[in-house]
């Protein structure tokens, strides 16, 4: 195991995927001579040139239109679109055409392609540059979503997102990008469509994605001093989603806690509520609580984004109470 922060967790699983298969190209904004704008894509111009580390024209639309169009030539683009904010700009190629190929083609059209994109809160970019949009993904048929929350993952569900031969959204919380974690030194893939348990506890579950999967495994420990045994579950995947793993947790524990950085109303939250209320509804034995942010644009103020992020505080207030319901 080596220790790498997550930036370079991807990074190396970019390096490997391109040494692997010749077919496997990167194209986005910056990511050649400046090596992205969070330093990401660093070097990997140097090492494949040109003609698999490409930089474009500021153009979400083409940068993914000539992803699907390299993807239905057999090639394998992994896409940098430098903030999940811009997702919106590509909308039309995304929803209407990367998600809808295969289907429209009876899966005679394969679309195998990666769009990686920056996202959520806690550096003070301001509303157009720090929103949580994977929601939106979710709710269209044919996308792969999934987001990491530790330089491990990082670079194991890419490595899987890349093999997958899917089309995938790969969010990558950038306030994590600094983060520290060890990583096995042989070659891991992190199965797509699977949770992980991070904590196995008996009192209630826990239920996070992304960086607020750290959140509450903090708040997990300020639980264990109250003698509150909480078991922490991170998504990964948001689809497929692991059903399965989070309603084998609610019947142990009959508590349900769901903690997102996306606004609530409408969120992945929303889903999971639902079908854990749907499947589990006589395991419960309390209602279902979400915390999440509030219905709001990101604030721009580092002081009001702390407060619009889910806090340790806030997750250890609303678990406590939670538990002893």
């Amino acid at each position: 195991m080596t220790s790498i922060n997550f930036r370079s967790a991807i990074r190396f699983a970019l390096r490997e995927e391109l040494r692997r298969d010749e077919r496997v190209f990167l194209i986005g904004e910056d990511i050649g001579e400046a090596g992205g704008v969070f330093k990401v894509t660093e070097g990997l111009l140097t090492e494949f040139g040109a003609k698999r580390v490409i930089d474009t024209p500021i153009s979400e639309t083409a940068i993914v239109g000539a992803a699907l169009g390299a993807a239905l030539m057999g090639l394998v683009p992994v896409a940098e679109l430098m903030f999940c904010d811009f997702t919106t700009t590509a909308m039309d190629q995304i929803v209407n055409e990367v998600a809808k190929k295969s289907y429209l083609s009876e899966g005679r059209e394969r679309v195998g392609l990666v769009i990686r994109t920056a996202s959520g809160a806690g550096i003070s970019f301001g509303p157009q540059h720090s929103q949580s949009l994977e929601a939106w993904f979710m709710h269209t048929p044919g996308l792969y979503t999934l987001m990491p929350s530790n330089p491990r993952d990082a670079k194991g569900l890419l490595k899987s997102a890349i093999r997958s031969g899917k089309p995938v959204l790969f969010f990558e919380p950038k306030v994590l990008y600094p983060m520290e974690g060890e990583v096995p030194d042989e070659e891991e893939l992190i199965p797509i469509g699977k949770c992980d348990v991070k904590i196995e506890g008996k009192d209630l579950t826990i239920v996070s994605a992304g960086a607020a999967v750290n959140t509450c495994l903090e708040c997990a420990k300020k639980l264990k001093t109250d003698g509150i045994s909480a078991e922490v579950i991170d998504l990964r995947t948001f689809y497929p989603l692991d059903s399965k793993t989070i309603f084998d947790s609610v019947e142990k524990t009959g508590k349900l806690l769901l903690v997102e950085e996306d606004v609530g109303f409408c969120g992945w939250g929303a889903e999971v509520a639902a079908e854990v209320a749907e499947e589990k509804i006589y395991s419960l034995k309390s209602p279902i609580k979400r915390v999440s942010a509030p219905y709001s644009p990101v604030p721009f103020s580092p002081a009001l984004e702390k407060m619009f992020v889910p806090s340790p505080e806030i997750v250890y207030e609303n678990a406590k109470l939670l538990a002893n319901s």
